[in-house]
């Protein structure tokens, strides 16, 4: 391990005990819940682009060297806004759908039934939602490594350039057919297990969890080739 990998993991402790430490965790509480937007920008900016080094280390052997790493943390930041009203609307929408008996629900307060209303919630998320958001940030990524990193070449760069360099394919087969029933479903099941103010933060966990486990699947594949 390089020394930069120790600073990696020395910050993920540093935010992590964050909530860990009582009364730091009280102060994050009571932000999130008077500034949710703001605090979700903060939160999923910080862990996602965190995971998104991990992954850039794992595969070049460096944390940095690519373009535009502050539009790709500013991009987090806005998908961590809309998650905080995403997992509202889901989480609402799936319970007022449950007492209006058009879905499933149990009626006795049990850890069975919060699991079962925890699964809809994200199996609706996933398959709703979940694919519009990941096509939508790898074509962010897509301008941002086409542009250099500099709004004055991407906001040049023709719609049409950036949609031959995204893999499709790859796209379907893969993130939205494996990554979405095998992982993303079942970790936020246990994401809308937790308490509201903790779930955007649970999710930009997952994304750090996740790029991790893409990174050595992929070191993996091409070891074995």
């Amino acid at each position: 391990m390089k020394k930069s990998d120790f600073l990696w993991i020395f910050i993920l402790v540093c935010l992590s005990l964050i909530v860990i430490i009582p009364q730091s965790r009280l102060t994050f509480e009571q932000a999130t819940a008077s500034h949710p937007y703001l605090i979700g920008f903060i939160k999923v900016a910080i862990l996602a682009s965190l995971g998104e080094r991990l992954v850039y280390r794992i595969k070049t052997g460096f944390y940095f060297g690519d373009h535009g790493i502050l539009l790709k943390l500013i991009v987090w930041g806005f998908l961590g806004v809309v998650f905080v009203i995403i997992f509202k609307l889901f989480s609402s929408g799936v319970v007022a759908a449950q007492e209006s008996n058009y879905l499933p629900s149990i009626e006795n307060a049990s850890f069975l039934s919060s699991l079962l209303t925890a699964f809809m919630i994200s199996f609706f998320m996933n398959i709703f939602f979940a694919p519009t958001f990941m096509l939508f940030h790898r074509f962010t990524d897509r301008y941002i490594e086409l542009g250099d990193g500099r709004l004055d070449q991407i906001i040049r760069i023709p719609f049409k350039e950036v949609t031959e360099k995204v893999d499709f394919p790859q796209f379907i087969n893969f993130v939205v057919l494996k990554t979405i029933p095998f992982f993303w479903i079942p970790a936020h099941t246990i994401t809308f297990l937790l308490p509201e103010n903790y779930r955007v933060l649970m999710a930009a966990y997952l994304s750090v969890v996740l790029g991790f486990l893409l990174s050595i699947t992929k070191n993996k594949v091409k070891k074995n080739n």
